[in-house]
């Protein structure tokens, strides 16, 4: 077989699911739904509603939540698609494979590589700003060495390390410990969201609503270009949701299993995301919610300082439940460059417990190193870039599914087709369109490298 007819030759999906016999399959849609709500409302939904309130859309922040749900929810169905006809490991990069050829499906896993990885560390990282200013109120601060890496003026962030290695041992303890955590954490994060949503709703002061939607924001087409700035801002906080494709080849009965907790993460998501909008907008007046804490700002200014803080640990357990589920993402995809040489074919081994132990030792190596040294403020847009590659490969992708023959496809399939995946991967051209051009710049670096990586190493090893 020629080199570049190697390149593009497409992945046997009965291949796959032979490989990941060796993975138990353990979770189910309440699982799914927890690692799926976990990743999504992490630190964001204490921070998004006000910072893009005062800044892009006043109240009316509301409606850019729905937008970018429906936008999450369309991208969803075509994931919940995908894993339903193909319950294998691997997400993105493994359905690339089988559709468009192994070197697309690896340059589609490289970039979800890039944005499971820096995930990890951005997070962990701010899960430590808001410990360390938590043990700074209570009077035993950490010294400053410890609280950033060499980049920022200290050695390293001890904090955003150990979180990580905290979720390691979770992870090691075996699929159903960790799974337990990630659930009872998603189950108090999502509490304390409830109670500020429903004790919140005795603070509102319904003059806050007025201008619902201030005219300072309008213009552009139909005067909507604040609505649609803050949509554009908002959509990446539900990203994360395709994290749960990472997990189809550990799934009971996919076929149902897979497109229930996808959904069920996008519709759960949204509705708290808007609710919480809406909550915090009545509190305050949208002009003083620009602050890296609004959530918290908003209650101590009607003297609930008290829920504030409880607030604040809403923050850190849903920061943690994302590092968690992310992990647990990466450790599946890199197991998945193992399993098929595309990377040392160690990382494909599962242990006698059924994991993946050498992939996930080396994630979050990687990730732990990132997150206790090197500053990520220039890198997180890749985290956006990498993901939304994803989503217009697979939108597509689906246009190209159902004319497999070869793949058994009575599952979940997405609605309006063919018009419902056509309108959701030119959506996601134009987000990638209007990304900052350095992030542009720095996303090419990034495959080239993953290029000279395929055809040096990854062809010459791969199982096909």
């Amino acid at each position: 077989m020629s080199f570049l007819k190697k390149a593009f030759a497409r992945e046997s999906v009965d291949t796959y699911l032979q490989k990941d016999g060796q993975l138990d399959r353990v979770l189910n849609t309440k699982d799914l739904v927890g690692l799926g709500v976990g990743t999504v409302i992490g630190s964001g939904i204490f921070i998004l509603p006000g910072q893009e309130a005062a800044h892009n859309a006043g109240p009316a922040v509301a409606i850019s939540f729905i937008l970018a749900a429906v936008f999450a929810g369309i991208c969803g169905m075509a994931f919940a698609e995908f894993s339903s006809a193909m319950p294998v490991a691997g997400s993105a990069y493994s359905y690339g494979s089988v559709i468009y050829g192994q070197v697309v499906g690896w340059l589609l896993g490289w970039s979800l590589i890039l944005e499971y990885f820096l995930a990890v560390s951005a997070i962990s990282t701010g899960f430590a700003a808001y410990f360390n200013n938590l043990l700074g109120q209570l009077g035993i601060p950490l010294p400053k060495a410890l609280q950033a890496g060499p980049g920022q003026g200290g050695a390293v962030n001890l904090m955003a390390v150990l979180i990580i290695l905290l979720a390691t041992a979770i992870l090691f303890a075996g699929l159903n410990q960790s799974k337990k955590v990630e659930n009872a954490g998603v189950v108090l994060k999502v509490g304390i969201i409830l109670l500020f949503i429903i004790g919140g709703t005795f603070f509102i002061n319904t003059h806050n609503y007025v201008d619902f939607y201030p005219k300072e924001f309008h213009g552009g087409f139909l005067g909507l270009n604040g609505i649609t700035a803050a949509t554009a801002s908002i959509i990446f906080a539900f990203l994360g949701f395709d994290t749960i494709a990472a997990h189809a080849a550990e799934v009971k009965n996919p076929k149902k299993t897979m497109s229930r907790g996808i959904l069920g993460t996008v519709v759960i998501s949204s509705t708290l995301y808007t609710l919480f909008a809406i909550v915090l907008t009545g509190i305050v007046n949208y002009k003083k919610l620009g602050v890296d804490d609004p959530a918290a700002f908003a209650l101590q200014a009607v003297s609930q300082d008290q829920f504030s803080s409880l607030i604040t640990i809403g923050a850190l357990i849903g920061m943690f439940t994302a590092v968690l589920a992310l992990i647990f993402a990466s450790s599946r995809l890199a197991y998945s460059f193992g399993r098929d040489g595309l990377l040392p074919k160690q990382l494909g081994q599962v242990s006698k417990r059924d994991l993946p132990n050498n992939a996930i030792i080396v994630a979050v190596v990687v990730e732990a190193v990132l997150a206790g040294f090197v500053p990520l403020t220039t890198l997180t847009s890749l985290i956006n870039i990498g993901t939304l590659m994803a989503f217009t490969f697979i939108s597509f992708g689906v246009l190209f599914l159902r004319r497999r023959k070869d793949i058994q496809h009575d599952g979940f399939l997405m609605p309006l087709y063919p018009v419902l995946p056509a309108l959701s991967g030119i959506i996601s051209l134009y987000l990638i369109a209007k990304l900052p051009g350095e992030t542009l710049r720095l996303y090419g670096i990034w495959v080239i490298i993953g290029l000279l990586w395929y055809f040096t190493y990854g062809i010459r090893h791969s199982n096909k």
